[in-house]
């Protein structure tokens, strides 16, 4: 851990802390499992932001993909009939495919990662509205589906979607800060111009960090609607995800590219879980909730950028002080 991530544990702490103090309902074993399973749902989206934002991108369409995979995960197996491994792997070749869509729209035609993932996020919302007439896509009444309440499930009183997270986590901190393809991301969002003269295939590497997202996000979206056991289009994974890019932002991952850590952003994604509950617990109306995460985002930025300004400074400073030693011993 790096003194980002130990500084947002800390900040972690001491937020629980005063939470407690004014509701001791926040350590209890159904909130913390609550919070837990939200930890876990929103932790595999975010991580996937995570590899996007690292090479300068931006993914925007998170929550509607969210929105537009559950209603069709739903229908297949609640309607269709369809087993719901089949529709599993439906769902996430799907989500693998939307994310090479907007990697070669990025990499090959040259758009703006911006405007690629604004239009998914109103062309999946639409999408999934129209799919279902804008009504809500749901199991039958009294259904039961051998092996799917997997998604749901507890395991020594942890949510499973803790356990995928932390698989999850351990695998992309392998690959982000222990493999070629993390310092061709690390690179990339450095100077992508750079890598590319250095013999780095960018358009691979970048399109491979939108696969990335959209598999994780698709992952979430089964899990999201195994949660609710329903998938209204209209407002499911509505600013899902902001959250994801504040959680990757309180993590450390810079939004000009080229920063950031796995743990970073789990700390984040906890932080703005416990922010959540703290506005339930502490009785704060709910139509604040947007105020506290663009407050939480701006903050975030804020220190990002001034944290940036700081270390350049320094580094200049270090050197003008070096040059000074050696003009020293020179004379």
């Amino acid at each position: 851990m790096n003194k980002k991530d130990l500084g947002l544990l800390a900040l972690i702490v001491v937020v629980g802390f005063v939470v407690y103090l004014r509701n001791p309902a926040f350590l209890g074993p159904q909130n913390l499992a609550n919070t837990a399973n939200l930890i876990g749902l929103f932790g595999l989206f975010a991580i996937g932001q995570g590899f996007v934002i690292i090479t300068g991108g931006i993914e925007l369409s998170a929550g509607s993909m969210i929105a537009l995979l559950g209603v069709l995960f739903v229908d297949l197996v609640g309607a269709k009939g369809v087993p719901w491994p089949i529709a599993f792997a439906i769902v996430m070749v799907l989500g693998l495919a939307l994310g090479l869509a907007h990697g070669l729209l990025i990499t090959k035609l040259k758009m703006q990662p911006f405007v690629v993932t604004l239009c998914g996020l109103l062309i999946y919302r639409g999408v999934a509205r129209g799919y279902t007439a804008d009504a809500t896509a749901g199991f039958p009444f009294g259904s039961e589906y051998p092996g799917l309440d997997f998604f749901v499930a507890r395991i020594g009183g942890i949510p499973v979607s803790v356990y995928v997270l932390a698989v999850v986590a351990v695998i992309a901190w392998f690959t982000l800060h222990r493999s070629v393809f993390g310092r061709y991301l690390f690179a990339i969002g450095k100077n992508e111009e750079a890598a590319r003269f250095s013999g780095i295939r960018t358009d691979v590497v970048v399109t491979s960090a939108y696969v990335i997202c959209a598999g994780l996000t698709a992952l979430a979206a089964i899990f999201f609607a195994m949660y609710t056991r329903s998938v209204q289009p209209s407002s499911q994974g509505n600013f899902y995800e902001l959250y994801a890019i504040a959680a990757a932002v309180l993590g450390g991952f810079s939004l000009r590219g080229g920063e950031g850590s796995i743990v970073g952003v789990i700390l984040g994604t906890i932080l703005l879980q416990e922010l959540q509950n703290l506005v339930n617990l502490l009785g704060i109306p709910s139509s604040l909730n947007f105020a506290v995460m663009g407050g939480v985002i701006l903050i975030g930025v804020l220190v990002d950028q001034q944290w940036g300004v700081f270390r350049a400074r320094r580094r200049i400073a270090e050197a003008a002080s070096v040059r000074e030693e050696r003009t020293v011993i020179s004379e």
